[in-house]
């Protein structure tokens, strides 16, 4: 990758990067890694010393790696590869500030051989705590204030979701989550401990209560033990890996 360079500062939650890395490690067949948005390299970083073959890819060019492959791309549109030009893509704190999310993860599945994985990382909407801020205030922990109108900024969370409908976006596009977890639990989310029986007990009753599909009735089984996992509802951010159909 060139010369040596200082390690990149992490524009992420703490451990994120870590994360998300492990999990790539664990496909012995992944050598092939797109990284969008890359931002200023840190991830790229990362992986290129661990012998990966990266591709940085952003809206605008602000790497700090010499010689990183990089190329300009809107997560909003077209991908500029090649179908099947990968065997993992890494989406880091990317999809929720993009206007069309589902035309991205189709895009994903387009760039993506069969059998490659997909993860990204997102601010954790689903968790406890941050229901909790919502039932008081409106707002969730990864947007905690009304967004600046008057001056739209590519910066700014307007694609915020809970985990079951990045669950429904995923296996509606031809992939199939195989992981979900979080980069850290906070030692302030221990509070919301108490409502963690009354969430299962609602949300039990509810899925019962108005799903009358035998099998959307399991499925609904199975959505409830992700949302309400220790990850989902305690963690800090909602990081998942899925697998292209």
């Amino acid at each position: 990758m060139g010369e040596a360079v200082a390690a990149i500062r992490e524009a992420a939650a703490q451990n994120t990067h870590r994360v998300v890395a492990e999990l790539l490690a664990r496909e012995p067949d992944c050598r092939r890694v797109l990284d969008v948005p890359c931002g200023a390299g840190a991830f790229l970083q990362r992986l290129a010393g661990r012998g990966y073959d990266v591709q940085g890819a952003d809206v605008q060019n602000l790497l700090e790696l010499p010689g990183a492959a990089f190329v300009r791309a809107d997560m909003n549109t077209r991908l500029p590869f090649e179908s099947a030009a990968f065997d993992a893509i890494v989406s880091i704190d990317g999809i929720e500030h993009i206007e069309r999310p589902f035309d991205f993860v189709r895009e994903c599945h387009r760039v993506l051989r069969r059998g490659g994985v997909f993860l990204f990382s997102t601010p954790n909407i689903s968790a406890l705590r941050s229901r909790w801020r919502w039932l008081l205030t409106g707002f969730h922990h990864g947007s905690k204030t009304p967004l600046d109108e008057t001056t739209p900024s590519p910066w700014h969370h307007i694609g915020l979701k809970s985990f079951s409908e990045f669950r429904y976006l995923l296996h509606r596009n031809g992939f199939l989550i195989s992981a979900v977890t979080t980069n850290r639990v906070k030692p302030v989310s221990w509070l919301y401990l108490p409502l963690w029986p009354t969430a299962w007990l609602a949300t039990t009753l509810v899925f019962w209560r108005w799903e009358r599909d035998a099998a959307q009735r399991r499925r609904n089984r199975e959505i409830r033990g992700q949302l309400l996992s220790f990850a989902v509802a305690f963690g800090e951010a909602l990081i998942v890996k899925a697998v292209r159909l």
